[in-house]
């Protein structure tokens, strides 16, 4: 595989050390070691190689391979997602969290300053919160195939939007040119800077198109549409 290759994997990841599932791609799989989430979309997951949408260990395993071709990985955790560090360990005023009508409480997950973090204790007024991958400094174990190579433009778009979100399978995609049209389901009510990413992502990575359109319907009567198109950003 090459940068800018569109392909689907089916994969299963594990922690070497326990032989935990954290994370996997086949639903009988899932049902079976009863880990199974209805909120959960299975099936093969997209991926661009040279994208940085997966840990780096795997998209380098993933270069090496060819469809159809499985794999058995061990990926370092700095291959993963990193070593653990104390300085992610961080000691926060209880009262920040007062201030947010929140009472905290071990195991807490907590979001703060755009970092994820779990509450390891509330003492003496201060709340100690671990802002390190729950994965940093594990060994991973992946059962990896490479299922197929995404060669149709329509779904190479449609592949980008599940990276974003979870698709209802109502979008309606068209191209045209140099153009897609995105029709989308009006369930989705996706943020203004959401479908800029979308769209950003859409013309860096499929040479075909520079120009998105998002098209949504609310009503009969009513209709939004929201456009990026490359070229005028390449002017800004």
């Amino acid at each position: 595989m090459k940068e800018g290759d569109f392909i689907r994997i089916d994969y299963i990841a594990r922690i070497k050390e326990s032989g935990q599932i954290f994370d996997l791609t086949d639903e009988e799989v899932a049902k079976k070691e009863e880990i199974y989430n209805p909120q959960v979309r299975y099936g093969p997951m997209p991926v661009i190689i040279g994208s940085k949408f997966l840990i780096k260990g795997l998209e380098d395993a993933l270069k090496d391979m060819k469809v159809g071709e499985k794999k058995h990985l061990i990926v370092q955790p700095e291959d993963a997602f990193g070593q653990r560090s104390e300085k992610m360990i961080k000691l926060i005023p209880e009262s920040e969290f007062s201030k947010q009508n929140m009472a905290p409480y071990q195991g807490m997950p907590v979001r703060i300053k755009n970092l994820q973090g779990r509450v390891l204790s509330v003492s003496g007024g201060r709340v100690k919160v671990d802002f390190n991958h729950p994965l940093a400094g594990k060994e991973l174990e992946y059962d990896l195939e490479v299922k197929e190579k995404i060669k149709d433009i329509s779904e190479k778009v449609r592949s980008i939007l599940q990276f974003f979100y979870r698709p209802t399978g109502n979008e309606k995609i068209n191209v045209s040119k140099n153009k897609s049209e995105i029709k989308l389901d009006p369930e989705s009510d996706l943020p203004k800077k959401l479908k800029e990413k979308i769209a950003e992502t859409i013309v860096k990575w499929i040479d075909e198109l520079d120009k998105v359109i998002f098209i949504e319907e609310y009503s009969p009567n009513m209709s939004g549409k929201t456009q990026i198109n490359k070229n005028t950003e390449n002017k800004e």
